[in-house]
């Protein structure tokens, strides 16, 4: 596997991955030459990251129309590793790569039921205002709360 530009050392980064979901791969999300469609690999990557956001606590205040921030994605990548196929068992992991000002540096990795590679993935998500769209810095606690998750993964 040619390890893409974000991963240092593919084996201490994937130790780094604490959460993750289990998918399974739907029919309708093959496409003519029965293969997992490309453009799923961000919905596998979205369906993570709101989970991951769930567990953290987040995930319900940004949805909350009385909150006054929300998060969105700046920018996604994906590099493919591994054809994934119908009814397929998929775990989709991520982890805090980098906490900035406002934003997150989140990576992706989805492997099959055999460990292998599938997917890797990093991208940024950066919180903002949702009357203005300007970016809010993170708050106190939720800082805290990124930096102890940064300091877990870290840790292994």
């Amino acid at each position: 596997m040619k390890t893409p530009s974000y991963i240092q050392n593919i084996n201490e980064w994937k130790e780094k991955f604490t959460f993750q979901v289990p998918v399974k791969v739907r029919f309708s999300e093959t496409d003519a030459f029965g293969h997992v469609n490309n453009t799923n690999a961000f919905v596998y990557f979205e369906e993570a990251r709101i989970e991951f956001f769930k567990h953290l606590g987040f995930m319900q205040k940004w949805a909350s129309d009385r909150h006054e921030t929300m998060i969105v994605v700046a920018d996604l990548q994906c590099d493919y590793i591994k054809q994934m196929k119908f009814d397929q068992k998929l775990s989709v992991a991520v982890h805090i790569n980098q906490i900035g000002r406002s934003s997150l540096d989140l990576h992706y990795m989805v492997v099959d039921e055999d460990t292998e590679f599938c997917l890797t993935g990093r991208g940024t998500v950066v919180q903002i205002s949702k009357n203005t769209g300007r970016s809010i810095p993170w708050d106190d606690e939720v800082k805290m709360v990124l930096e102890k998750e940064l300091d877990i993964e870290e840790r292994r």
